[in-house]
């Protein structure tokens, strides 16, 4: 390259950091050590009134009031983000001294804020963007957590205290817990409580139900895939759910369903705590906590060859049974108060409790379905219900059945208990409303004239009117 054409490059490299130095919003100055200005910005200028000709050369304390360029260029210490008062205006600057490799230096002056008051607008704006992504990740955070605890588990008998008591133990632990019951005792909310007690409570907990995803998509969705690993994959991978719970937990519900040819797979990721992704190469380390429930009896299945050995054994680590309420029916009452409050807060309503002589019908029925047909029992009751106390009429016909069945009484004998169950309730009621008709009605979920009618049959005395 000759002289001319360096001598070209360098204007061209000049014309290019200048038109980069005056587009600067709110403007540069450039002085040397001593303060001298030997660059002034368009923006700057327009801003303050002048021209760069009238004030390239002077001392910057001549063009800007209150300037410490000058300071800077001395004490070689740079200010960032100081207040300055320009033509009436307190203004954000920073002072930045550059020392070149001659020695020599030179200070770079930039006005970051015209208004300090824009850094307070700017501020609140930044605090409530923060504001927003904390509450926005608590919320995902509550999402991907567990939802209940073990005080959301109701019961007082010893046999639910006492694997309450053990599933506060294995959370202690990273143990594989199996979870094993009927349907609708509540394995669920064990496994939700296990994770929230255990120290991987502020981490995922994933949930999978192993008998409601098609056969052919489960690898793809316990293990993830890669771009193009099957048809229909698509272009972009996805993370399987064991990825999803890095260092939380894991809950594999109804564990029997899981495909034998997806089961050693697993286990090996289980004893690995490494997986690699389908149509993939490389292997990922894993952290988790895996919690598994079953319906049915997987040492059967073992032998039946529907569930490999090696994996039940794996899942065997901490067993824990969850009973069904037929065999813990003191604690139905309990369950039933909870559940009745759940409604309460879910759907705004307002029962109240349950009188003795239903509550008698719930305590004898055998309840197949375990919790869940209870819960189903009373949401039913809830949408059908005049008042706010549920009485023997409010129950399933087959539950009244149920119950005088199981008493074993003949037909005249179980007339003569339904009109005593009967009695009693009004009389109840009659007592928890002072003896207000109408609101004793209320409770019972009948017409008012319907309760006088019942009275007379019974023989209430209509003590006095309300």
């Amino acid at each position: 390259m000759n002289s001319l054409q360096r001598i070209e490059e360098l204007e061209k490299k000049l014309r290019f950091y200048e038109i980069i130095l005056n587009s600067i919003h709110h403007g540069v100055m450039i002085t040397d050590q001593a303060g001298k200005v030997i660059f002034f910005s368009k923006t700057y200028s327009n801003f303050l009134g002048l021209s760069p000709e009238e004030v390239l050369g002077r001392h910057c304390t001549e063009t800007i009031e209150n300037t410490r360029m000058h300071i800077v260029g001395q004490t070689r210490v740079p200010e960032i983000n100081h207040s300055q008062r320009i033509n009436g205006l307190d203004m954000v600057v920073q002072r930045i001294p550059i020392e070149m490799e001659d020695g020599q230096l030179f200070v770079f002056g930039q006005v970051m804020f015209k208004d300090v008051r824009d850094v307070h607008t700017l501020a609140k704006r930044l605090n409530v963007l923060e504001t927003k992504v904390e509450l926005y990740e608590k919320e995902l955070t509550s999402l991907r957590s567990s939802k209940y605890t073990f005080d959301n588990i109701a019961g007082d008998s010893r046999i639910i205290q006492e694997i309450k008591n053990q599933a506060l133990k294995a959370a202690a632990t990273n143990a594989p817990v199996l979870l094993i019951g009927e349907s609708g005792t509540g394995k669920e909310l064990f496994a939700h409580a296990i994770h929230y007690a255990s120290s991987r409570r502020i981490h995922p907990f994933i949930r999978i139900n192993c008998s409601a995803i098609p056969r052919e998509l489960m690898e793809a969705e316990l293990f993830g895939y890669e771009p193009g690993a099957f048809t229909g994959a698509g272009n972009k991978g996805k993370p399987g759910k064991f990825e999803l719970a890095q260092g939380g937990s894991i809950f594999l519900d109804e564990i029997a369903e899981l495909p034998l040819d997806v089961q050693p797979k697993l286990l090996r990721v289980l004893e690995e705590k490494e997986l690699e992704r389908l149509g993939g190469t490389r292997l990922t380390r894993l952290d988790f906590r895996l919690i598994a429930a079953t319906n049915k009896d997987l040492l059967q299945l073992v032998e039946q060859g529907r569930f490999r050995k090696d994996l039940y054994y794996r899942l065997n680590v901490i067993p824990l049974y969850i009973p069904p309420i037929r065999e813990r029916k003191e604690d139905i009452a309990i369950i039933a108060k909870h559940l009745i409050e759940k409604f309460n807060r879910e759907q705004a309503t307002r029962l109240v409790e349950i009188l003795p002589e239903a509550m008698d019908i719930l305590k004898t029925y055998s309840w197949p379905g375990n919790v869940r047909e209870l819960s189903n029992v009373l949401e039913r009751i809830l949408y059908t219900i005049d008042g706010d106390m549920i009485t023997p009429w409010h129950l399933p016909t087959f539950l009244q059945n149920t119950w005088e069945e199981a008493a074993g009484f003949k037909e005249t004998q179980l007339k003569s208990l339904n009109l005593s169950r009967e009695k009693d309730a009004i009389l109840r009621c009659l007592n928890l409303a002072k003896n207000n008709k109408v609101e004793a009605a209320r409770l019972l979920g009948i017409h008012r004239t319907g309760l006088y009618r019942k009275m007379k049959k019974l023989d209430i005395p209509l003590t006095q009117e309300v």
